[in-house]
């Protein structure tokens, strides 16, 4: 069976996007398990091989089965969508929110047409976008658009622990109120066919506590015994595997050692500092939910470091391996 084809999308040409990506590209780890194929443009490439004084063969393409996939060439579907001359690394740009844009379209285009496996996206700048007039300033809120699907599902690995998230960009004083026993139910639901997508099908999931101590039984809170454990004790009864609330102090390092499959944190930050204090550059968002697998780095932009040739690409290359090892179970190709 053919390697899987990734698809790399440059992100906002200002910040690190392009140096990760070329940087990542020099790894033999890569080309032994998937076909790399990058959508930008060829002159923010020799820009970012000459910032990070590395050489590569450029071959561009039409159509992804064209590709060489070989180290020490970078193939590339060339959007010509970059003045270089007019490109001011580090800074907010009109011109770069749009070619950013512009990649991760043409990405998902050829991922709906099952040309691609997978997206691995880099950092994209949200004040660049607003200066391109794009409706939607986020990556998951273009993959939805763009492939018509509604409300995808987030989900971090890192070092074979994997981690949902019941809410997400909202005050920690909405997230405690977002914690019912709708809402922990139908995400236990949603993730346990999230991990059966990615061909997780072993195992038991956790579902972290709120409170300290999970609430000791109501003395600390009593979300737990009105929300958590109703919501758990429903899901057992239908079949699904899962157990909780289990302690937020205990839980992430019980999930790390392979007690569970899986843990849906009950907010943010919950289950972003679990992740991140265990090795926060190979801490790797997945994007399920859409026709097709999206990885992507957990940073931004770094406009402060942009175009010096110092960005570390390790969770880059992380984001290309965690989609290739995931790829098989979206392949519509032979």
């Amino acid at each position: 069976m053919a390697k899987p084809i990734i698809a790399i999308t440059l992100g906002d040409p200002a910040g690190i996007g392009p140096e990760i990506v070329v940087k990542s590209l020099s790894d033999s780890k890569v080309y032994e398990v998937c076909q790399p194929l990058v959508i930008g443009d060829k002159n923010v490439i020799v820009n970012a091989l000459t910032i990070c004084y590395q050489t590569a063969d450029i071959h561009v393409i039409e159509k992804p089965q064209e590709g060489k996939y070989q180290l020490g060439t970078i193939d590339l579907i060339d959007l010509q969508n970059m003045d270089t001359s007019k490109l001011h690394k580090g800074t907010v740009q009109a011109m770069c929110g749009q070619a950013a844009y512009d990649y991760i379209e043409k990405a998902v285009k050829l991922a709906m047409a099952g040309e691609v496996e997978s997206l691995a996206t880099t950092p994209i700048n949200k004040e660049s976008l607003r200066a391109a007039k794009i409706k939607h300033i986020g990556h998951t809120e273009m993959l939805e658009e763009l492939s018509q699907t509604t409300d995808p599902l987030t989900m971090f690995e890192v070092r074979g622990m994997r981690v949902f998230f019941l809410s997400r960009h909202v005050s920690l004083r909405q997230a405690c109120d977002l914690v019912t026993k709708e809402r922990v139910l139908e995400y236990i639901m949603r993730c346990t066919e999230a991990m059966k997508k990615l061909g997780v099908t072993e195992g038991t999931m956790a579902v972290a506590g709120l409170n300290p101590h999970s609430g000791e039984h109501g003395l600390f809170g009593d979300e737990e015994v009105k929300h958590v454990e109703p919501a758990v004790k429903e899901a057992q009864a239908r079949g699904y595997n899962v157990v909780g609330p289990i302690g937020a102090d205990s839980v992430f390092h019980q999930a790390l050692q392979g007690q569970y499959n899986a843990v849906l944190s009950l907010y943010h930050d919950q289950g972003h500092i679990a992740t991140k204090t265990v090795d926060f550059d190979r801490t790797i968002s997945i994007t399920n939910g859409l026709p097709f697998l999206r990885t992507s780095v957990d940073h931004g932009t770094a406009f402060d470091i942009a175009g010096k040739g110092i960005a570390s690409e390790v969770s880059m290359t992380e984001a290309i391996l965690l989609a290739a090892k995931y790829s098989p179970h979206f392949r519509t190709r032979s």
